[in-house]
């Protein structure tokens, strides 16, 4: 019989990232919590209260006053509730990259004891935990159900969103076992405002949170596509979005880029999967296909508006106001951004990116891309607003016209302003 006295817990959550770091504070408010991460410079600024993500303000940080963070293994040593919230991305052939979830894994199982519980928050796809992770664990020489208990509850993180969090989110629930599901129910009850849902089986949970974000990836798809076709038929999206929206069960969605860590990274978790059992899924698939390919036609939607005001095309100046893969935040994880940068460079445009919210040194780091620090007025043929920042809404038309040379074109991907002040919506 395996109990979990929550006067005695010490938990360590493995990653301190955008999920890792909002979970360990809310359990370092009620219990003795390491937040591990292996990378120095991250943990150095937590120590510092500084949170790069912006997800989690100093004030947050400081009330969480049973919180230590390490990148120490041996800091974790003590612990008898190990949670893992590593990223799970993909590789460039759009295959599962399981490296950090092995890794935290193998740390796990080098310091796993008898009565332990071990909680995987990263996506995955469905019966990943049960046949990549927990073999790893038993590496131990613990046997799961017998000498230590598992459980898989998906985040449900949404970064640069103040409304939604972490405790105001029900959070779904599963665990190997009956005894794994009520300890992880009560573990997670503790902290979480919103309540749980407790699912059938680890698979189940899995397949949740894999599902949530491809069915958005799909629905975006969607009116992508839509986009295209009354963009043909010289009808605005967004006109059409809002007589749709008058109707009680329609679901609004918007045209746009589609990256980041989740809606364009999950539905390949399934895909794999599903491909793995002998089945190639088509919608899933057609949808990836609709979004990946939207940089290149907002590219291509800009010259050919660019011709027919006779701009002459060659070394012609872009400015591109946004780089990260959504507003408000400053997560550069697999931006489409980017796509639209090397489709621009590879018509012969010279285009440039500005965005407020992005650590440059990180963006050169990653994709080799120069970003502006200052904007020069009066200097470009083109300003495309690919991401609609608050910063950059509120500034208002007359800022981004005063970047515009005599001739400019204005492209408002994600229709932040009327159709009467841009050149080109979706």
């Amino acid at each position: 019989m395996h109990t979990l006295d929550l006067n005695k817990v010490k938990i360590s959550v493995v990653g301190m990232g955008y999920v890792g770091l909002p979970l360990a504070v809310a359990f370092g408010q009620k219990y003795k919590t390491v937040g591990f991460d292996i990378n120095k410079k991250r943990i150095e600024l937590l120590q510092n209260k500084i949170d790069h993500t912006n997800e989690t303000s100093a004030k947050d940080l400081t009330k969480a006053k049973f919180l230590e963070y390490s990148s120490n293994p041996k800091s974790i040593e003590d612990s008898n509730v190990y949670i893992v919230t590593v990223p799970t991305p993909i590789d460039d052939l759009n295959v599962p990259d399981l490296n950090s979830i092995k890794e935290a894994s193998k740390l796990i199982s080098s310091v796993l004891k008898k009565d332990d519980l071990v909680i995987y928050e990263s996506t995955v796809y469905p019966g990943l935990t049960e046949e990549i992770c927990i073999p790893i664990l038993e590496e131990s020489n613990l046997i799961l159900n017998k000498d230590f208990l598992c459980g898989y509850s998906p985040e449900r993180i949404n970064p640069g969103d103040q409304h939604h969090r972490l405790t105001n989110i029900v959070k779904v629930v599963s665990g190997s076992n009956a005894e794994a599901l009520n300890i992880v129910d009560q573990l997670y009850s503790s902290i979480i405002d919103a309540g749980t849902y407790r699912a059938q089986t680890i698979k189940v949970a899995e397949a949740a949170k894999v599902i949530e974000n491809t069915q958005r990836d799909l629905n975006i798809a969607l009116v992508n596509e839509l986009s295209i076709i009354f963009n043909k038929l010289d009808i605005d999206t967004s006109a059409v979005l809002d007589a749709a929206s008058t109707k009680w069960n329609f679901n609004r969605y918007n045209p746009g880029l589609v990256g980041g860590h989740c809606i364009g990274v999950d539905p390949y978790y399934l895909t794999f999967k599903s491909k793995q059992l002998g089945y190639l899924p088509k919608i899933i698939l057609s949808g990836r296909k609709v979004n990946n390919e939207m940089p290149a036609y907002i590219c291509s939607k800009l010259i050919e508006s660019m011709k027919r005001r006779k701009i002459r095309l060659k070394k012609s100046k872009v400015l591109i106001l946004g780089f990260t893969f959504k507003e408000n935040c400053p997560d550069i994880r697999n931006t489409k951004v980017i796509d639209l940068f090397l489709e621009l460079k590879k018509h012969a445009l010279n285009p440039d990116i500005f965005d407020p919210f992005v650590n440059s040194l990180e963006a050169k780091k990653n994709y080799g891309v120069k970003m502006l620090k200052t904007v020069q007025t009066n200097q470009y043929d083109a300003v495309i607003l690919a991401v609609p920042h608050k910063e950059f809404i509120d500034k208002g038309l007359q800022y981004i016209k005063s970047l515009c040379s005599k001739e400019s074109l204005f492209f408002d991907i994600k229709g932040a302003f009327s159709q009467e002040e841009s050149q080109f919506r979706l």
